[in-house]
């Protein structure tokens, strides 16, 4: 069952892969904002993952956040979500981002739940039908 205060902790090395340079979202060889916002999404995803009924996920829909300090290749980051508001489908997440030295990067980021068959149904019908 979902209720609010359910949290999940998430880590990961910063590699190449995950730096600004190699996903074109900067020229420098530190973490990438778009990691950082992957990895919020994911730890946020997976705190209620197990609290949904069958043939259930849900989808990001809105992100606010702020990167206020760079990583560098081979830092540990963590992430911590935290479910803070229930308003039927859409659930609102306190996220936040650390590194060895402190936090990183912090805000809000919306989520929806969605049946996952009919989700993808209706994708696909956007282009089958044109």
């Amino acid at each position: 069952m979902l209720e609010t205060g359910i949290k999940c902790r998430l880590t990961e090395t910063v590699t190449e892969e995950k730096t600004a340079d190699s996903a074109g979202s900067g020229d420098l060889r530190v973490y990438a904002t778009p990691a950082m916002i992957a990895l919020m999404e994911k730890t946020a995803l997976t705190s209620v993952a197990k609290h949904l009924e069958g043939g259930m996920t849900t989808v990001g829909t809105l992100i606010n956040v702020a990167h206020t300090s760079a990583s560098p290749i081979g830092a540990t980051i963590t992430c911590e979500s935290e479910l803070v508001e229930i308003d039927r489908r859409r659930l609102v997440f306190k996220v936040t981002a650390y590194d060895n030295a402190g936090e990183i990067g912090s805000g809000t980021h919306e989520r929806f739940i969605v049946d996952r068959d009919k989700f993808s149904i209706k994708t696909n019908l956007k282009f089958d039908n044109k």
